[in-house]
């Protein structure tokens, strides 16, 4: 008897997770990455109770591997610091069972690492391909050598080159109007209990506590695409150095990175979904199948939910005496994986799209009645509905 082999393509959070879970259903699992290492640098990452819950389905514990840090309070903040709406942590606790968790990328990338055989990852291997989707896939590396799969997990990200192979017209990708601005700061002293999002006019700017005392922040503005920026850490200052405390204290510590230590993307979501999350027996996870704006924090959520929902509808990894990758198992159980993640992804996708459209406005007097409607609804309300997005996870 032999196992199936999966290939998946991208190690990041989807692909790892699906990696992961895979692994631990008996799959023999290769994972394809073309940077030639592990980060050890990089932004924060949200960790929202849905994605927590799917996490724990397949073993793995985030808190208990790397720490966390969970503030008192979330909310959103005007630049004067005035609160426009916030919930307790207590409060989230007892509706959802637990707290969001929030960690820095590069733990939990090298914790869901961890869980996997040495052998599966392979970093500096960059996928150039995929021969015979609807047969046994052969992947293609621009190294070598090739590798044949019963299935390929495309998780390759926003620009996913497997995405444009597949699906051509598609209409790709939608600039959403800001750039971002992302790192993580050194700043115990500052005593930061809060994790809150600011709004400004056309800019916005969050602050995430991290374990140890440190802080991931981000900083969105309405500019064209592509605008270049001299200094990103000038660049911040001249943008929010006015604003409330602690967001100058904040930009001190971001004036003594390095540059390169600030990330800075132009943000885009997908233009459309696409028609469905798989073809032959290539599956499409996370951004590379529906890459959606940052104003939710869902976006890695979704990308674990995806992996999780998939290994679930797959078959075990044993295949059985006899057995050969044409057997029709694994094309029924992508099917009933599109059938399972389609709607929710693309729901969740349109629906970050709707509130960043709150984050952009400039005009005085729309910033005006936003953050009087904002303000105006109770804070229980405001915390409901993200019920539909953090009470578990939808799981076949």
């Amino acid at each position: 008897m032999t196992n199936r082999h999966a290939v998946v393509v991208g190690a990041g959070i989807g692909g790892l997770t699906i990696a992961v879970a895979l692994h631990r259903r008996g799959w023999d699992v290769t994972v394809c990455e073309r940077a030639p290492e592990p980060p050890v640098t990089g932004a924060g990452i949200g960790l929202a109770p849905n994605a927590l819950r799917a996490l724990g389905s397949i073993g793995v514990d985030v808190s208990r591997a790397i720490g966390g840090a969970v503030p008192e309070t979330m909310g959103v903040r005007r630049p004067d610091g005035r609160w426009l709406t916030r919930a307790g942590t207590a409060d989230m606790t007892a509706r959802y069972g637990m707290a969001p968790l929030a960690v820095p990328r590069p733990a939990l990338t090298a914790t869901l690492s961890a869980a996997l055989p040495p052998s599966a990852l392979r970093h500096g291997t960059e996928v150039t391909g995929v021969d015979d989707a609807e047969g046994r896939p052969t992947v293609r590396t621009a190294a070598g050598p090739d590798l044949p799969a019963d299935l390929v997990v495309a998780a390759d990200g926003i620009h996913s080159p497997l995405r444009r192979a597949y699906f051509p017209a598609h209409p790709g990708l939608h600039y959403i109007g800001e750039t971002a601005w992302r790192t993580i700061v050194d700043a115990p002293d500052l005593r930061i209990r809060a994790m809150s999002e600011t709004w400004g006019r056309g800019k916005r700017f969050g602050v995430t506590p991290l374990v140890d005392g440190r802080h991931y922040l981000y900083a969105t503005a309405v500019v064209p695409p592509d605008t270049r920026f001299a200094d990103p850490r000038t660049e911040l200052r001249q943008r929010f150095g006015s604003w409330h405390a602690p967001v100058p204290a904040l930009l001190d510590r971001v004036g003594r990175l390095d540059p390169a230590d600030v990330l800075r993307n132009d943000l885009y979501d997908l233009a459309a979904p696409l028609p469905r999350l798989h073809h032959g027996r290539i599956a499409w996870l996370g951004d590379a199948a529906h890459a959606m704006a940052p104003n939710l924090g869902q976006g890695g959520c979704q990308a674990i939910e995806d992996a999780v929902v998939l290994a679930q509808l797959l078959p075990a990894g044993e295949r059985g005496a006899g057995g050969d990758g044409a057997d029709p198992a694994v094309p029924a159980a992508l099917a009933a994986y599109t059938a399972a993640r389609h709607a929710r992804t693309d729901a969740v996708r349109r629906r970050a799209r709707r509130i960043g459209r709150l984050g952009v406005v400039r005009n005085p007097v729309v910033v005006a009645v936003r953050d009087l409607a904002v303000r105006a609804t109770p804070d229980r309300l405001a915390l409901r509905g993200m019920d539909d997005l953090f009470n578990g996870f939808p799981s076949p």
